[in-house]
């Protein structure tokens, strides 16, 4: 089996998430939205799950968000696991420092796996998802939250015509990102029953471009891409992006959009009880009779 590309620099993701750990709260919103549709997506759901983990736990937002539902009482362990232990030094309860590319949990050990924004930096996704349906129990629910293709549209366009511009050509600086039919079709790869993809577009305003990447830096969401350029942006760069993301975006009053988009994906662990499509042929009633119309062969004129 071919070994899936290296896209992202994990050591220097631990890095940056390390640095960012003290001040993450002031640039949690994101990390809070997606937690907090996570756990109305449980509460939707009737039933319990003993053994619950949350991956990428950052600043516990899930785990706080659960605590103040109904749906706490369908969990019983929750365990908070992060690629930053520095991120953990915070949090209270069971939690471990985990590489999402890694995982240590034993086959079927788990009944729920949360991961709320951090599996889009993992080089291999699908393997990812891999582990995590092998380690929950038959019927145990994968809920997961990504950001999708328009995340930071405006700073990518901005980033590469100013460096076009101004260096005459252009290097990747934001990360490439899943789009909804993606993420559906990664969760069937890795063997997920029932996948369900929906995406929420985010609008964030800011007085200036520069305070966004003081929120990037802030969530630890900078670019490690291992094909990044190994030298810092120029200043002249990042002026002309800031001015160009100034005259393409801004809104009248002066503020500028970020775009974030979050595809939030759901998933079960495969198990006999779960309904499963009808075979070919097997259909009790023609579509015709059930929608009330006159059936025609294909060579048939309508009218004729």
């Amino acid at each position: 089996m071919t070994a899936a590309p290296l896209l992202f620099d994990r050591a220097l993701l631990r890095a940056r998430l390390d640095r960012a750990a003290p001040g993450f709260e002031t640039a949690g919103f994101l990390k809070a939205r997606a937690a907090e549709d996570a756990v109305m997506r449980l509460e939707a759901i009737l039933r319990e799950f003993p053994v619950a983990v949350d991956l990428g736990a950052r600043n516990g937002a899930f785990a706080r968000a659960l605590a103040e539902s109904d749906a706490r009482e369908k969990i019983g362990l929750l365990i908070q696991t992060d690629l930053s232990e520095r991120m953990l030094g915070g949090l209270h309860g069971p939690r471990v420092a985990v590489d999402e590319e890694h995982l240590p949990f034993g086959d079927a050990t788990i009944d729920l796996a949360v991961s709320t924004l951090a599996l889009h930096w993992t080089n291999d996704l699908v393997g990812a998802l891999i582990q995590i349906r092998r380690a929950l129990r038959p019927d145990g629910l994968f809920v997961g939250a990504l950001f999708g293709g328009a995340t930071l549209t405006e700073l990518r366009q901005a980033l590469l015509a100013a460096e076009d511009e101004v260096s005459g050509g252009a290097s990747a600086r934001v990360s490439p990102f899943a789009d909804t039919v993606d993420a559906a079709g990664l969760l069937q790869r890795a063997g997920f029953a029932l996948p369900v993809a929906d995406k929420d577009r985010v609008k964030v305003r800011y007085g200036h471009p520069l305070a966004l990447l003081k929120d990037l830096r802030a969530m630890g969401e900078t670019s490690v891409l291992l094909d990044r350029s190994r030298k810092p942006l120029p200043r002249k760069v990042l002026f002309r992006a800031m001015e160009l993301y100034q005259e393409r975006f801004a809104e009248a009053d002066g503020k500028v959009p970020a775009t974030f988009e979050i595809i939030t994906v759901t998933g079960w662990a495969p198990h006999d009880s779960q309904q499963k499509p009808l075979r070919p042929g097997s259909a009790k009633m023609r579509l015709a009779d059930a929608l009330g119309a006159v059936e025609r062969s294909a060579g048939d004129k309508a009218g004729g």
